[in-house]
């Protein structure tokens, strides 16, 4: 198990990262660059070893309520890469920054085909578009056209 000065030195190894001390001997770290209201990667991380990194935009991990993971027991090489998937996910390049842009307060829905690949379906301005990434692939007047044209191409609804 990794020292309360070990975690440290590895999360200090990342620059966009920012130290406030809390309560307890214990350390918070905060991404300001986040697009999120969420900003803290890493939290209450304590002299016993113990702490917790924000994961809840991340799919591979059982979070609690808050969207964290208890990282105690995790080696150098797993704190670096949920530490990195943490920043990743709050940054404007994460997929889900990239669908909130778009998204917006429009109704929205997931459609993926056999091969993983997935497509959003989003209701703006009285059209429904169809969008792979940031790009925009089809327009449609109604839902009925749209849902048409994604199971023809192979797509079911997530």
């Amino acid at each position: 198990m990794l020292t309360f000065e070990d975690k440290l030195t590895i999360i200090e190894s990342f620059p966009e990262l920012q130290r406030k001390d809390v309560s307890l001997g214990r350390v918070n770290f905060h991404y300001n660059d986040s697009v999120f209201e969420k900003k803290i990667v890493v939290q209450h991380l304590h002299p016993n070893g113990n702490g917790f990194v924000y994961a809840g935009n991340l799919e591979k991990y059982e979070v609690d309520a808050k969207g964290f993971i208890n990282i105690r027991d995790f080696s150098e090489a797993n704190l670096r890469r949920i530490i990195k998937e943490s920043i990743h996910s709050l940054s404007a390049n994460s997929p889900l920054a990239r669908e909130d842009a778009i998204i917006g307060d429009g109704q929205e829905e997931h459609w993926v085909d056999d091969n993983g690949q997935t497509l959003l379906l989003v209701l703006e301005d009285e059209w429904w578009n169809i969008y792979s990434g940031l790009n925009l692939e089809e327009s449609f007047g109604s839902y009925d056209e749209a849902e048409d044209y994604l199971f023809d191409e192979g797509f079911k609804l997530k």
